[in-house]
């Protein structure tokens, strides 16, 4: 399956060699998310597992800011309508962007500039790697529309990256965090100006690396915190010897022996 030729209708996406770049559309409301670009992004990602001309992902901003959350007309006014059958069918699909983000089998960077709020900040936290621009302000800020702070998978996947008191000041006060307190603390990888030339140069460099590898690095990042250490290890020892038996395994090797940089393939 090829991705490069793919046409979503609630969000913009281009090639740059085997680097998807997307971003959400609607910069003048700063981006936010509606029940069907929550489907559509989520169907993406499913489909990025099988994508065979896609090897790494940048999540960019559009116009200044990286996602505002559930659009509050489109989202959160039908909301308050539904019942429970409803509501359950619409959390469980959210969720699902994330577990297909995760699952995607790809890297995962967001260049996150200005606002990334609510369902924007689980975006950024589901991926990878994180780069803020100076002006970058996150917030989880479900309390602040009356619900729990566990939303999308914020309670187990925010303590893993900034620890379990920073995640829970975030989670109970909805407060914005800033950019530099973003990368003190770990959320953000880096600070940097021209973010999204930053990230799309950390894709394609991260593309240029063994894919299928970076593939099976992605898997056990995410299945290793269920595990214990002696599960680990062995799972990672399975996993590094699947690698061994790679064309880019051996290539490296006879690079290495030839004092020449490695060009991997990904098989």
């Amino acid at each position: 399956m090829k991705l490069a030729d793919l046409k979503p209708q609630h969000f913009e996406w281009r090639m740059e060699g085997r680097v998807a770049v997307l971003r959400l559309l609607r910069p003048e409301r700063k981006n936010p998310l509606t029940f069907q670009s929550y489907a559509e992004l989520r169907d993406t990602f499913r489909q990025l597992a099988y994508a065979e001309d896609v090897d790494a992902v940048v999540f960019a901003s559009n116009g200044g800011n990286f996602c505002s959350g559930g659009d509050v007309h489109e989202i959160i006014a039908p909301l308050v309508e539904m019942d429970m059958k409803d509501l359950l069918a619409f959390t469980r699909m959210t969720g699902d962007l994330v577990k297909a983000m995760i699952a995607c089998g790809r890297p995962v960077i967001s260049a996150v500039e200005g606002v990334c709020v609510g369902a924007g900040a689980m975006i950024a936290l589901a991926s990878d790697l994180r780069l803020a621009a100076p002006d970058a302000k996150t917030a989880f800020l479900f309390t602040r529309v009356g619900l729990a702070g566990c939303d999308m998978g914020a309670c187990a996947l925010l303590p893993r990256v900034i620890g379990q008191g920073r995640a829970a000041e975030l989670l109970y006060t909805g407060r914005s965090m800033s950019a530099e307190e973003g990368a003190a603390w770990g959320f953000f990888n880096r600070v940097v100006t021209d973010v999204e030339s930053e990230a799309l140069a950390l894709a394609q460099r991260i593309a240029e690396g063994p894919v299928f590898a970076h593939g099976i690095t992605k898997t056990q990042l995410g299945q290793e915190w269920a595990m214990g250490l002696e599960q680990a290890i062995e799972a990672e020892a399975q996993a590094q010897a699947i690698c061994m038996q790679t064309r880019d395994f051996e290539r490296a090797y006879r690079a290495f022996v030839a004092k020449e940089r490695p060009v991997f393939v990904g098989d």
